[in-house]
């Protein structure tokens, strides 16, 4: 477990402000620099760094994880975890190494937290991902790929999906090119104990892949042979994690009375875009009648390997990503992403290391909705408040104390030329009543906010 700043529970009578921590910024046990510019990350932001879910493998998330890596390495061992990068990286490790665009909106003070001007609580794993290139291209790691998961971190909406710290794995295999084409052989190697893995896997998995190369077409350095092994490596890779984790479902599901259990799994392979592969795909699983997709995917482009310092046409490569709460919520049946962390035993107490599991709701706690309304000062218009902004101000101010913040009403008055916005706020706990009293404090603080920080009028 990382050492870390202690994690603040839901808000209980004390009131968070939205306010930057002043320098230095502690973080994992590191001392960072502010700057007044571009630093935005809160206290009840910190708080939440290091807690590690996906290291604890009595967790959904870590149980998840570790059900992944464990089935990717049951074939060849051929991928080195790396589960324990600090939280904190350069803007260059998030971004420019990776070729977002100057431009790019994932860069903006609304999408993301900025310690200061040159470092940032990393909002994808891939801002490891040269580090973990490096490993392999100077000999430092035996294995041929590599999984990386973390928590990452993003100023985004607030509903029952979306939390401001979230996990992704993401997982890359390379193989070098060896003269007269000697790298086929261990690339048909490879995906002969692949299939053969899969053949194995006790639940039967029907697969649609009528993906060709028509508007998804082959890098030109690659040969058809290298393409089509590479590609089939990749996607039964992905199949055979898949496979794992729902069967684990599906066991589950037949200790409970009264279920239905598919006799089979049905999987779809869809063409899909990515900057990093190409060609590049999604996969998705028919579950419950719904199609879900579960991970992207492709054929590493060959200027991120020339970027992470390999020789021109040099190696091929594989990667994949995916989000681990997503997934886990569906494995385990969690209603709202907030309960992944709760510190209440009535939650963690219902899960053990290896096992998917659904979970048991232990009471549910009526929620209180609330309406906050006001009239933009006369100099702004809505594109200068944007949405994240007012959810982080929320947020700080409630923490896990609200279930969802919703734009639901703006417009301009025909003759005053004001114009209005209203959000509407559902606050609720996953673990406790939640007072009246409590609920009009914290409204009152988030209008107090909005008016210091943005200068509106409230309705």
């Amino acid at each position: 477990m990382l050492k870390c700043s202690t994690f603040t529970n839901a808000l209980k009578g004390s009131l968070r402000l939205y306010s930057v921590v002043s320098a230095p910024l502690n973080i994992c046990g590191k001392k960072y620099a502010t700057d007044e510019k571009m630093t935005n990350v809160t206290q009840s932001i910190v708080d939440l760094t290091g807690r590690g879910l996906h290291l604890n493998d009595s967790h959904p998330v870590g149980i998840l994880r570790d059900a992944i890596e464990t089935k990717l390495n049951s074939t060849d061992g051929a991928f080195k975890c790396y589960n324990e990068f600090l939280p904190v990286v350069s803007v260059h490790e998030n971004f420019n190494s990776l070729g977002f665009p100057a431009d790019h909106p994932g860069r903006s003070k609304s999408d993301t937290y900025y310690v200061n001007g040159d470092q940032l609580l990393r909002t994808h794993t891939s801002a490891h991902e040269m580090e973990c290139f490096a490993h392999i291209r100077n000999g430092e790691s035996k294995q041929s790929g590599f999984l990386i998961s973390a928590d990452v971190y993003r100023r985004d909406e607030i509903d029952r999906t979306h939390y401001p710290v979230f996990h992704q794995m993401e997982g890359c295999r390379l193989w070098t090119r060896k003269p007269q084409d000697g790298h086929i052989k261990q690339l048909q190697d490879d995906l002969s104990k692949l299939k053969s893995q899969l053949s194995q896997q006790k639940t039967k998995i029907i697969v649609e892949d009528d993906t060709s190369q028509e508007g998804n077409p082959k890098q030109d350095y690659m040969s058809h042979d290298e393409v089509e092994l590479c590609s089939q490596h990749l996607k039964r890779s992905v199949e055979l994690v898949v496979a794992e984790v729902f069967e684990r479902k599906l066991e589950s599901m037949r200790r409970e009375e009264g279920l239905e259990i598919p006799s089979e799994l049905r999987c779809r392979w869809i063409k899909a875009y990515f900057p990093w592969t190409a060609p590049s795909w999604e996969i998705e699983v028919w579950w419950q009648g719904d199609w879900l997709e579960l991970c992207g995917c492709g054929l590493v482009q060959q200027e991120v390997l020339n970027n992470a310092g390999f020789p021109a046409e040099s190696t091929i490569s594989w990667a994949f990503g995916l989000g681990l709460d997503r997934i886990a919520m569906l494995l385990f049946e969690i209603p709202d992403i907030r309960l992944f962390w709760t510190q209440d035993e009535r939650f963690h107490n219902q899960f053990e290391k290896g096992l998917i599991s659904t979970f048991k709701p232990y009471s549910k706690y009526p929620g209180s909705t609330r309406d906050m309304a006001f009239w933009l000062p006369s100099d702004k218009d809505f594109q200068d408040i944007h949405t994240n902004d007012i959810m982080e101000i929320v947020r700080t101010v409630a923490g896990d104390l609200v279930e969802n913040v919703k734009l639901v009403d703006q417009f301009t008055h025909p003759k005053k030329l004001k114009k209005s916005q209203c959000y509407r706020i559902n606050y609720q706990s996953m673990d406790r009543n939640i007072t009246n009293s409590e609920v009009n404090e914290l409204q009152n603080e988030v209008a107090r906010q909005l008016i210091e920080r943005f200068g509106v009028e409230i309705r």
